[in-house]
């Protein structure tokens, strides 16, 4: 079976029944990898997919909303986004800011100003329900992605929260 939609086009299900479709976005000077995927293609409403959609045409929009997000949890000192800017001052000590897009007074927001949307991956068949519709993947150096930051969206786009992905 598949399921046809505008802007995805005909997502064919596997042999076990999930679909899978990827593709990859500009968003300013970067490559972002978008991956839509669902265990089961009866659990995906054609609401899903224009919601889906929708976050995928207005990545640029979303990305401003999951780095608010980041910047809403850097006065908790408890929270993984403070944690991840201390390990990244740590790692990168003196040369911290040849790394920066800006630098100014406050390293916590040119980390999260200067960190790289790697990826987004869009559950879905979580629409509607409590778990992540769409995980957004952050890294300061792309070429370490053991060191990066997830921020979960729910299906109408708000942050749900941000974690730590190691």
């Amino acid at each position: 079976m598949a399921i046809e939609h505008d802007y995805f086009g005909l997502l064919s299900s596997g042999p076990d029944g999930s679909i899978f479709w990827s593709e990859t976005v500009e968003l300013g000077d970067q490559a972002v990898t978008v991956d839509l995927t669902a265990p089961d293609q009866d659990d995906v409403s054609a609401d899903a997919l224009d919601i889906a959609a929708a976050l995928i045409s207005g990545l640029e929009e979303v990305d401003g909303a999951a780095r608010r997000g980041m910047l809403a949890e850097v006065d908790d000192r408890a929270s993984e986004v403070t944690e991840y800017i201390l390990q990244q001052q740590e790692a990168y000590g003196d040369e911290l800011e040849d790394v920066l897009v800006d630098v100014s007074a406050d390293p916590a927001v040119d980390i999260i100003r200067s960190m790289r949307l790697m990826s987004m991956t869009i559950l879905a068949d979580e629409h509607g329900g409590s778990e992540p519709f769409a995980v957004l993947e952050y890294a300061l150096d792309p070429d370490n992605t053991d060191d990066v930051l997830l921020v979960n969206l729910s299906s109408d786009g708000a942050v749900q929260s941000v974690m730590s992905g190691d």
